[in-house]
């Protein structure tokens, strides 16, 4: 149904008029949608392990095949986050998931020896749109709940979606050890895609509020801390979602595993790292993403640090390891940077003298516009994670060069949360293009890390 009146920044409106109820409601079948979503996204990470030689393409093709997957899911990302205020949420929802039956349906058909890999990599790029789901599940439910629950809500709706990555492989794994083949996983999902639309189409809501708003797409596409937070979820998401489709093959690949062991393994980190981000969001909500985020980035460095000396010595206990304490990091910092998001924005309404539901309000239309620009960029992280695994297997035989390169990144995204929202008030305005000596609507960025009169970046 359509919500005309929606506040839920007043706590009467949230407790006492069901706000909390219908939000709740929305949340969870908002969470099974974008779970499907990223299990037909990932699909290609479970389908290349069922790609004997038989099938004729190397690794190189393979890491090819996510990469294309990667890629669409992360273009598709912005328009869908501009088609739940087009559309509304739940009818939204209602067609995003049953767009997933293209895919599905078209591996199921083409999915054995002897078909193109031209025929393949259309079937990949199809199922990047599971990709889009997400941006268009998190617009949605950012406009649901009040400040204060978005750290914990915007991770439960992303860590339950992420959850759809091991769980696909999960289902790979299965359908191996038993003995099945690739259609038998395909079987699976195409009528839970059909589950998915019937549920959102009977128990979710639309927000008549949530409309459009071309301004706010240009102010965020203007806003530096777009970008700012666009480089950042490149680090944390774009990593997930990178290891995600590639950990499998890079143990096939490097160190000569089974697709059967490939696979007892490969779900491994996706699960911890998706059970994580509400972790990383309620870790959030009640330190500060910002700090969060910084101290995720430095644990995130050790972590490869210690993959390169596993890739070198080619110890495959180290190796496995490591990868997975980085996939629980990549959760952690998922959570803390989607917090960081809504509150930047309100807290520059603020600062431009607006107050209560009129900031709240102003924060949700900038916040709900940038989500889209930010999911889709971070989602690029993933493909220059497969194209730099492909292009360290084609050079050296090894990933270690990729893992070099990781590791440099990270050390670059610790120091941009460090300089942009923990720096002291004077260092962290000149921090910023165009604040000058910090004045102007980003005035004091550092400034209530130390004294907490009202929400600052360090606590968003």
């Amino acid at each position: 149904m359509w919500i005309e009146r929606w506040e839920p920044e007043d706590e009467r409106f949230w407790k006492e008029e069901g706000g909390e109820r219908v939000a709740r409601r929305n949340l969870a079948f908002s969470v099974l949608s974008e779970h499907i979503g990223f299990s037909v996204w990932s699909l290609w990470s479970v389908m290349v392990l069922f790609m004997g030689p038989e099938y004729g393409i190397d690794a190189a093709g393979k890491f090819f095949l996510v990469s294309m997957a990667t890629l669409v899911g992360a273009v598709v990302r912005v328009p869908y986050t501009f088609a739940v205020a087009r559309f509304g949420g739940r009818d939204w929802t209602v067609i995003a998931a049953s767009l997933l039956l293209l895919p599905t349906v078209a591996a199921f058909v083409v999915m054995e020896p002897g078909t193109s890999y031209s025929t393949f990599m259309v079937c990949a790029l199809l199922t990047g749109i599971g990709g889009g789901n997400f941006a268009s599940s998190m617009t949605n439910i950012n406009s649901f709940f009040p400040l204060r629950k978005k750290g914990w809500a915007l991770g439960l709706n992303a860590g339950g979606g992420n959850i759809g990555v091991p769980v696909v492989q999960l289902v790979g794994l299965a359908a191996i050890g038993a003995g099945g083949g690739p259609r038998l996983v395909l079987g699976i999902y195409i009528p839970l895609i059909v589950v998915s639309a019937v549920c959102a189409a009977l128990y979710m809501d639309s927000i008549s509020s949530v409309r459009n708003d071309t301004g706010a797409v240009r102010a965020a596409v203007r806003d530096p801390h777009t970008w700012i937070m666009s480089l950042l979820y490149v680090g944390t998401f774009g990593s997930f979602i990178g290891y995600s489709f590639a950990f499998g093959l890079v143990l096939q690949t490097q160190f000569g595993r089974t697709p059967l062991e490939a696979a007892q393994v490969t779900f491994i980190g996706p699960l911890l790292g998706s059970l994580i981000r509400p972790v990383g969001g309620r870790l959030a909500d009640r330190f500060g993403g910002a700090r969060i985020t910084l101290a995720d980035f430095a644990a995130m460095g050790a972590a490869t640090a210690v993959v390169v000396v596993a890739s070198v010595r080619e110890s495959l206990p180290l190796f496995v390891g490591a990868f997975i304490a980085l996939f629980v990091l990549t959760g952690l910092g998922n959570g803390s940077t989607y917090k960081m998001i809504p509150g930047i924005f309100q807290a520059k309404a603020e600062r431009r003298g607006l107050v209560g539901e009129e900031a709240a309000a102003d924060g949700r239309r900038l916040s709900g516009a940038a989500m889209g620009l930010i999911g889709a960029v971070g989602a690029l992280g993933g493909l220059g994670i497969n194209l730099a695994l492909r292009q360290s297997f084609q050079t050296v035989g090894s990933g270690t060069g990729a893992f070099l390169s990781f590791l440099g990144f990270y050390a670059v995204c610790s120091g941009v949360t460090w300089a942009v929202y923990l720096r002291r008030p004077r260092a962290a305005a000149r921090a910023l293009p165009g604040s000058g000596s910090g004045s102007g609507t980003d005035r004091g960025i550092g400034a209530e890390t130390e004294a907490k009169p009202r929400p600052g970046y360090a606590e968003v």
